[in-house]
């Protein structure tokens, strides 16, 4: 799955614009290297978002094209 579509479906990201944006601005890294927003997403994936001055870090535990607003936070868990 897209890195894009997994921010949004994973509501770690609430728009699909605002991830690209995040995307092309180098904000965004899978496994510690600089991420573009049509990245392959895979189970097991260490993504770091930098929101300002903090960063989020989330280990991938499942992908899937769509998912209720409660299930979500099962898609990933912090680290």
């Amino acid at each position: 799955m897209r890195l894009d579509k997994y921010l949004k479906v994973s509501r770690l990201i609430k728009r699909r614009t605002v991830a690209n944006e995040a995307c092309d601005a180098g904000r965004v890294l899978i496994n510690d290297k600089t991420a573009k927003a049509s990245a392959d997403v895979k189970v097991g994936d260490i993504i770091t978002i930098a929101f300002g001055n903090k960063d989020v870090k989330v280990e991938v535990l499942s992908v899937q094209e769509t998912v209720r607003k409660e299930e979500a936070k099962e898609l990933f868990r912090y680290l």
